[in-house]
């Protein structure tokens, strides 16, 4: 949890300003990035769910022949 030391502004009585120190906003601006990147790598793992999927061995060996058929084309 990041802590902060906000000073509060108000203006006729009334809590209208939020200001930080610059290093406590920008902790915050990357914990919201990290939050929205998590957010859209849920999407996109929930989006693939049903999709076919092959093994890491399997990757290698399509990876492995593709390579060796652009070498023989040489």
């Amino acid at each position: 949890m990041i802590s902060i030391h906000p000073n509060i502004l108000e203006k006729d009585g009334v809590k209208e300003f939020a200001v930080l120190p610059y290093d406590e906003f920008l902790k915050i601006r990357e914990e919201l990035e990290d939050y929205e990147d998590l957010k859209l790598l849920r999407q996109a793992k929930s989006e693939e769910a049903d999709s076919p999927t092959i093994s890491i061995r399997e990757a290698k060996a399509i990876f492995k022949v593709r390579n060796a058929n652009k070498t023989a084309s040489r």
